[in-house]
């Protein structure tokens, strides 16, 4: 008699998934956030080595020629003159870690209530940041808007005349478009403040008026970069075939830009805004200090003048850590809008 054995069944081996694929969002934001860490760690060091290896005491310095050995030996035991390049490095970057960007050189000196450069720098941040705010929430929808107009106009005088004046405004510095506008609607038609003067303890939205020119001064060079980015990515995703099938099928013009065009078009162009955004942070510097803002620029400026290292690289790690975190909100952006990025199926 013969018998037969039916086959084992093998049970094939559960796919195991890694994180990139089972969530990438989360995969991305981890990826760039190790990184970002890392790259706030050797910027810390640059900012650091930059600002303590310059010749000269800063005690010295700040306090000036008629301060005595002594006080000078005070002040420098204070701040922690007196410690080793590392150690003193070491000291700051462990108080950065826990919210302390140390403590102002010029604001010891003069014995203020809080020399911290964390109080110090707290209301200019809150100011740059509206400021930055603002225009970026008029930067997207303004370039949106123009990039699009032009790109639906391809080739005819409109998309030439957006490109003409895009082009020249992105090649116009921040002080002489500020310097212009000053001219124009402060000097002559007396629309708006030439400075933008707010009183300590208020905020910049108190009087809107003085926040138009330095937006306006601002988005300029940005509006035009993203404006003509935008542009860009919107002419190459119309000429795609589902574009081009979307038409055909009858679909208003419409719906086929906002529907099948835009969000491709915007998808392509996120690490655009980041950059322009990135630009905002650094643009601040120039208009704060022509239009005398109260912000995180002319903090900086006036801590460079006199020579308060501490401040300097507290403001500089901070306006670095935004930079950072633009970059890492656009990443993230980018994954979710992509659908082959988001299902993980990216290689």
């Amino acid at each position: 008699m013969i018998t037969t054995t039916a086959p084992a069944v093998v049970a094939s081996p559960r796919p195991r998934y890694s994180v990139r694929q089972r969530n990438p969002v989360l995969a991305t934001l981890l990826r760039r956030g190790i990184y970002g860490v890392a790259t706030l760690f050797v910027v810390s060091i640059l900012i650091f080595a930059a600002t303590n290896i310059l010749p000269g005491d800063v005690a010295e310095v700040v306090l000036g020629r008629g301060a005595t050995p002594e006080t000078v030996a005070a002040l420098q035991q204070r701040l922690g003159l007196d410690q080793s390049l590392v150690a003193r490095y070491l000291d700051w970057v462990g108080g950065v870690l826990r919210g302390d960007l140390g403590e102002s050189a010029v604001g010891a000196a003069q014995n203020a209530p809080d020399a911290r450069v964390s109080a110090m720098i707290g209301a200019p941040l809150v100011n740059s940041a509206i400021l930055a705010g603002v225009s970026a929430l008029l930067l997207v929808p303004l370039s949106l808007l123009l990039g699009v107009f032009a790109a639906v106009r391809e080739g005819r005088p409109a998309d030439q005349l957006t490109s003409y004046v895009t082009l020249i405004l992105g090649c116009l510095p921040e002080f002489v478009v500020g310097a212009m506008l000053i001219l124009v609607f402060s000097t002559n038609l007396g629309w708006f403040p030439p400075v933008a003067l707010i009183a300590p303890g208020s905020s910049p939205l108190s009087d809107p008026a003085t926040l138009v020119l330095p937006v306006v001064t601002l988005i300029g060079a940005a509006l035009a970069f993203a404006a003509r980015q935008v542009r860009a990515g919107m002419v190459t995703t119309l000429k795609q075939d589902y574009v081009v099938i979307a038409r055909l099928n009858g679909l208003p013009e419409s719906k086929v830009l906002r529907r099948y065009a835009l969000r491709n078009a915007v998808a392509t162009t996120v690490q655009t805004y980041a950059q322009a955004i990135q630009y905002l942070f650094a643009g601040v510097i120039v208009v704060e200090a022509l239009y005398a803002y109260p912000g995180i620029g002319t903090q900086l400026v006036q801590a460079v003048t006199s020579r308060d290292t501490t401040a300097v690289a507290g403001i500089a790690v901070v306006l670095a850590a935004g930079y950072i975190v633009v970059n890492i909100v656009a990443d993230v952006l980018v994954t979710l809008l992509v659908p082959k990025l988001r299902t993980g199926l990216a290689q």
